[in-house]
């Protein structure tokens, strides 16, 4: 598997241009001229709503959405937020729900390894900070993915340090009472999308191995 840190500590990265890009080494993955590969960035500031977004949820002045074509519903990307595309082919029977519990279980265990203990919240893809004293719950990291012809693209934005600030316009990921968070909020010292980006490969790698295909097995 390859890993492209994309500008990741140099540049924010336009989203239309990471998509077109991610829709270039999805043909070429599905087509079995290229090896799986992880993209690791950070965007410029922008909001991308999936298929289930609904108008409510959306920023009500005027702000540009670009909608995509994952799943999920709206969220935002920006600066202090570690994005991973993988392009990688799923091994057939194709288990969809397998493979976002594989990226869920990456940013987990990329939380514990900084000393933050996260969960899956049953119904509610991501992953999440719960309230001991039984407050709102919040999401540290968001999912959406597409797979096409037995390849994925999108993937999950995990908050490293990030302003907060930008979910308050939108409904993030369609969920009212819930609140957002971040690594360098939950452990008051700040973390970096490039201070946890080796941590994010090695989970990453880790979860996703035993969903995917063994090119040297498809040889006759």
């Amino acid at each position: 598997m390859r890993v492209e840190r994309v500008g990741l500590g140099e540049l924010l990265v336009d989203y239309r241009r990471v998509w077109d890009h991610q829709r270039a080494l999805h043909a070429e993955v599905a087509d079995g001229v290229r090896e799986d590969t992880i993209l690791l960035l950070e965007h410029a500031s922008v909001y991308t709503a999936g298929k289930r977004t609904a108008r409510s949820e959306r920023p009500v002045d005027g702000t540009e959405v670009i909608d995509v074509d994952r799943g999920g519903r709206i969220t935002w990307h920006g600066p202090g937020q570690l994005v991973v595309y993988p392009i990688v082919r799923l091994v057939p029977p194709v288990d969809v729900i397998a493979y976002v519990r594989a990226l869920e279980d990456a940013v987990i265990a990329l939380a514990g390894d900084v000393g933050v203990a996260s969960v899956r919240v049953p119904g509610r893809s991501g992953v999440w900070i719960r309230d001991a004293a039984g407050g709102q719950d919040r999401k540290l990291a968001s999912i959406g993915v597409r797979v096409a012809r037995g390849v994925t693209m999108h993937g999950v934005a995990i908050n490293a340090c990030p302003d907060l600030t930008a979910f308050s316009a939108i409904v993030p990921c369609g969920i009212p009472d819930v609140g957002v968070t971040s690594l360098t909020a939950e452990t008051g010292r700040v973390l970096t999308p490039l201070d946890i980006a080796p941590l994010a490969e090695h989970h990453l790698g880790r979860a996703l191995a035993p969903l995917l295909r063994e090119r040297v097995a498809e040889r006759p």
